[in-house]
């Protein structure tokens, strides 16, 4: 079982500084790095303070150079937003830079409000993505290499900076369509789901898709498919400490959706509005949903679920909101001392006996 570190880099108000939010990014890296995690990944997100995290191939390019092990990952590169030509080109220098560590998580995006000033139409950013996914390899894997689609048009090109990974980075894919999850599976490629802060009746009809996703490709999810499962839990026996993470997560949730629903409200143009919504869970429910509570209590819940969903690698998000960055790091180093060898040692005694 891999763990990683999801960091969203998200900045609540202005008494969180811009310098300061992507400083507790990378601090938190080199902290996870520390305890053992296998992987940090980072988000893209443009225009407000959901996400300071503009683009995570620079993240990545910037946290290699503060670390020598833990794998980097973009979760995920919004691909109908760049030029194929220069993706292509800083992944190949991104993964020399990290000596061969990038995990190229992709998507199709998710916010209109952000295609609307890159130029491009959300309803057609399925179709730029797939031939994204049609390019990718070429680029990545051919000296010379060419494409002309309905969306991208590239002549005969070489990328100068090749890969380290041979035969090119590991492919993530993010995304709720099992047509597009159906292609990933298909080509081989890793997927990266979420249950967002629901409980056990989610993730198993989460575990539920993914088994047809797989079986309508002719693969078999648990043999053929390594998958992600992107997770909020916490570790504390300080029930407040326990509540503010809660709200961060929730407040992560509040703003995404508004953002996604085309309802988000700002006084200045840059910083969302976090306005309660019908749809919010209660603390009580999030403590029932989420893997939180006492280090024996997050251990026995992340079992359970992982007996119900069966992926391969576990994300945890740990920059969420204005969570407080010392309380954060001391959590990651309680993952990596106590919480991920004790899941660990579980799941391998379990194989051991089947």
């Amino acid at each position: 079982m891999e763990f990683g570190v999801f960091i969203l880099a998200q900045q609540r108000g202005y008494h969180q500084s811009s310098k300061q939010v992507i400083n507790n990014s990378i601090e938190q890296t080199v902290a996870a790095e520390q305890a053992g995690f296998d992987t940090a990944w980072y988000a893209e997100h443009h225009f407000n303070n959901y996400s300071l995290s503009p683009s995570p191939l620079m993240t990545v390019a910037h946290a290699a150079a503060k670390t020598q092990r833990i794998r980097l990952g973009t979760a995920v590169c919004i691909l109908p937003l760049y030029h194929p030509a220069r993706f292509l080109a800083e992944v190949g220098f991104v993964d020399t830079v990290s000596n061969g560590r990038l995990e190229l998580g992709v998507g199709s995006g998710y916010q209109e409000f952000e295609f609307e000033r890159f130029g491009v139409q959300i309803a057609e950013s399925g179709a730029i993505f797939n031939e994204f996914l049609d390019v990718i390899p070429k680029g990545l894997t051919q000296k010379i290499f060419e494409h002309q689609g309905q969306y991208l048009n590239i002549p005969p090109s070489s990328i100068a900076v090749r890969c380290l990974q041979d035969p090119m980075p590991p492919i993530w894919i993010t995304s709720g369509n099992p047509v597009t999850l159906g292609r990933g599976v298909r080509e081989n490629h890793n997927l990266f789901v979420t249950a967002l802060l629901n409980g056990n009746e989610a993730i198993a009809g989460l575990r539920g898709r993914l088994e047809k996703v797989a079986a309508d490709n002719g693969k078999d999810l648990d043999r053929d498919v390594k998958f992600g499962f992107l997770r909020c839990g916490y570790a504390s026996d300080n029930k407040a400490e326990i509540d503010a993470y809660l709200d961060c997560a929730r407040f992560q949730r509040r703003i995404s959706e508004s953002l996604k629903y085309r309802r988000a409200q700002s006084d200045d143009g840059y910083m969302v509005k976090e306005v309660p919504s019908e749809t919010d869970p209660t603390f009580e429910q999030l403590r029932k949903n989420l893997p939180v509570g006492s280090v024996n209590e997050v251990i026995d819940k992340m079992l359970e679920e992982i007996s119900i969903l069966r992926p391969k690698h576990i994300a945890l998000q740990t920059q969420l909101g204005d969570f407080d960055q010392k309380t954060m790091l001391r959590q990651i180093e309680l993952w990596g001392d106590k919480i991920i060898p004790a899941i660990r040692k579980e799941i391998g005694s379990t194989a051991a006996v089947a």
